[in-house]
């Protein structure tokens, strides 16, 4: 902003700074109101950030008491996903679904990036570097009308954190389903149980990959039912590698 900002004296710089603060008084990225300088993020927004368990069931994500981890639990015995694991960072609730809303709605990414951000630690402890990310690929209709691919956004985040690779060609959406948000389990099951395949050329994209991936991760925003990254999930195990799935946020849904 400041020709010559490198020839002012450190008390000068501070000076600036203050201006500044002043001028452009810093918010939160959550509720945009006035917060303190440096911190991204309120006290009362980050008192409301609910983090998603660990104590959950490894194979679905679901909570579960510390006597019955890891799992399996009731509802994967009855019908195990397709998936090996699940991992959500957060509850999709308060300032987290605000910054999601936020985000898909209206195209403003920082909450978002820096929720990503800050459950880097996690992640890492997740997802190795020889994993490879693969985006819930969204209906090309949509993708044109929003301008943006949410999912393959976050997986572009996280491969240049964590320095694995991803692919959004990989990983296709068969034809125009209904939106989900409108329908219940059942219905959001059978709406995609024909949605996802792999790209018709998938054994040559796949033997371009070196080294070849130890693990694929599907990455999703939001997990409500799990229909979605399930049935993603059972299209990628063509890789004959195991496949786990990841969402940055859940819901607390249990139909």
């Amino acid at each position: 902003m400041l020709v010559g900002m490198d020839k002012l004296s450190t008390k000068g710089v501070h000076w600036v700074n203050q201006l500044g603060d002043l001028l452009f008084p810093p918010v939160c990225l959550f509720c945009k109101e006035p917060g303190p300088v440096n911190a991204p993020c309120c006290a009362s927004c980050l008192q409301k950030i609910q983090i998603w368990a660990r104590a959950s069931c490894l194979s679905c994500g679901r909570e579960l008491p510390e006597s019955m981890l890891p799992g399996p639990c009731g509802h994967c015995l009855k019908k195990p996903p397709a998936q090996s694991q699940t991992h959500s960072l957060y509850r999709y609730h308060g300032p987290v679904r605000d910054a999601v809303l936020e985000w898909k709605l209206q195209g403003h990414d920082a909450a978002v990036s820096w929720l990503v951000q800050a459950a880097m630690p996690r992640l890492r402890e997740l997802i190795t570097q020889d994993a490879l990310l693969l985006p819930v690929p969204m209906p090309l209709s949509r993708m044109r009308a929003r301008g943006q691919h949410h999912a393959a956004n976050l997986c572009r985040w996280l491969a240049d954190d964590i320095g694995c690779g991803w692919d959004w060609r990989l990983l296709r959406r068969i034809g125009e389903q209904q939106r989900q948000s409108a329908l219940s389990g059942r219905a959001r099951r059978k709406n995609l149980s024909r949605a996802f395949a792999l790209a018709p050329d998938y054994k040559q994209r796949w033997s371009e990959i070196s080294p070849t991936p130890a693990a694929v991760w599907v990455i999703d925003d939001v997990l409500t039912t799990g229909s979605t990254l399930h049935f993603a999930a059972k299209a990628s195990l063509k890789l004959d590698v195991e496949v786990n799935v990841l969402s940055l946020a859940r819901t607390s849904y249990r139909g």
